[in-house]
């Protein structure tokens, strides 16, 4: 990546992190699962897929599907500041005047799908990546999933049947913050050897640091290369990433905080942001 965009991606995912703490402070989110995979989607958006506000109706747009709906204020967060909606929505947080709510709704421009109920996305992916392929599109098909969605056999039943479709256009992200809800997934159920697990259902598969843009560009650019095979991107990430505070407890998967606590939280992220950008000076 060069520094031009390095920079930009790292203000995006800043910027929508300001916006997820402020969502903790209108009726609360899921801000742990929000702060683990705001920097993947902010890179995928920024450097990855081709789609924007002016092309979210064409055929031949990429599509970009969370499946761990829960984890939308991220996803609002990134719209914002990429124009998909006013950034004045997000006040709306909540209030039955409007459609940004706790999981992601079709009425904000930019959701291909309603999500929520974990493990039926990846289906949902599936069956617009055989839409393309059966009309020869180029269309890129991301989707995101929780590591506590691996669960769900609804999951690996879908796997399995994408590998058997060759369905090479779609790219699994699997945001791997080690929780879910609150619990640690090791603890409720083992999911490791993640990596082996998949390769035994013809997938090319990549370990990568979710938070490390310069790494996840090196990921997505063989992702990119590689056209005749399955590809599932595990990112290990924090959850709570961004705020010390409040990262890897299990007890702060949904906030909801008072004023004081948001601009303490705020003023936290901006602490943090600094200490990050004078070591790299």
């Amino acid at each position: 990546m060069t520094e031009k965009e390095l920079k930009r991606v790292d203000t995006l995912a800043y910027e929508a992190r300001r916006k997820v703490i402020e969502m903790a402070a209108h009726g609360g989110c899921y801000i742990g699962s929000s702060l683990s995979c705001i920097d993947l989607i902010a890179y995928i958006y920024s450097n990855f897929i081709n789609t924007n506000p002016n092309n979210i109706t064409d055929e031949g747009r990429d599509y970009f599907l969370l499946s761990k709906g829960h984890a939308v204020p991220a996803l609002y967060g990134i719209f914002s500041e990429l124009g998909f909606i006013n950034e004045s929505r997000l006040k709306n947080h909540l209030s039955t005047d409007d459609f940004i709510y706790w999981h992601p709704n079709t009425n904000i421009p930019g959701v291909e799908f309603h999500s929520g109920s974990l493990g039926h996305i990846l289906s949902v992916a599936m069956g617009i990546a055989y839409d393309c392929k059966l009309k020869n599109l180029a269309n890129k098909i991301v989707v995101m999933l929780g590591d506590g969605e691996l669960d769900e056999g609804s999951v690996w039943e879908g796997i399995l049947a994408a590998s058997s479709l060759k369905l090479y256009n779609l790219i699994i992200v699997i945001d791997r913050n080690h929780f879910q809800a609150n619990i640690e997934t090791e603890k409720l159920s083992m999911l490791e050897p993640l990596e082996d697990k998949f390769r035994a259902f013809l997938y090319n598969v990549y370990r990568t640091d979710g938070h490390e843009f310069s790494k996840l560009h090196d990921t997505f650019c063989k992702v990119s290369k590689a056209k005749d095979r399955m590809n599932i991107i595990i990112a290990d990430t924090v959850r709570g990433k961004g705020l010390p505070s409040l990262e890897n407890q299990a007890n702060k998967w949904f906030a909801n905080i008072s004023p004081f606590e948001e601009e303490k939280l705020l003023s936290e992220l901006k602490t943090v942001r600094e200490k990050i950008n004078n070591k790299s000076k």
